[in-house]
């Protein structure tokens, strides 16, 4: 696992929710669909397993997407996501809701990006990140560059650097030994 420098490990123990975008996060981005017009994303089941652990150490998870979807929708139910928010044009106005709604300050909140409509809610987040793929003008607003790719591994790996600096992975891990 990613070796963090003092600065970046306070961070990433600080956070008591993780935010994330789906397009390009939780998938790779790409879009398909079918002649029907029916919508189809690819989601990893090890980012998703992964999110369940957190959740279940105490660390809570949201979404802020630009985009509507029904898949977003089940795949959100599934993983136990109760903060969604689909279509959010401004994602500054739905963080602030998120905020709101949770009660905590933006300064305890990670938030995973992809692209340029990311940065408004990455620069008010006390852990801003961007994944392997992300797009190149977000690298001067983001604390931590995932290895991996969006859909490819990106949100395990936050997952477990946020149990990991929080002393929790053990016992994350603990629960199927």
């Amino acid at each position: 696992m990613t070796e963090l420098d003092a600065d970046l490990a306070r961070r990433f123990a600080r956070v008591r929710l993780l935010s994330l975008d789906v397009d390009g996060v939780l998938t790779d981005g790409r879009l398909y669909f079918t002649d029907a017009g029916m919508e189809l994303k690819t989601f990893s089941s090890q980012d998703g397993h992964a999110l369940k652990m957190l959740q279940d150490s105490g660390v809570p998870v949201a979404i802020i997407t630009g985009r509507s979807s029904r898949v977003v929708t089940r795949r959100a139910r599934e993983l136990g996501i109760r903060h969604v928010y689909q279509g959010a044009r401004d994602k500054r106005k739905a963080f602030s809701s998120l905020l709101s709604h949770t009660g905590l300050e933006a300064a305890v909140v990670a938030h995973v990006g992809d692209d340029i409509p990311d940065l408004p809610v990455l620069r008010q987040a006390g852990l801003a990140i961007g994944v392997a793929n992300q797009n190149p003008a977000m690298a001067p607003y983001v604390h931590y560059v995932t290895r991996a790719a969006g859909g490819s591994g990106a949100v395990r790996e936050v997952c477990e650097l946020i149990l990991r600096s929080q002393g929790r992975w053990e016992d994350a891990l603990a629960r199927y030994l």
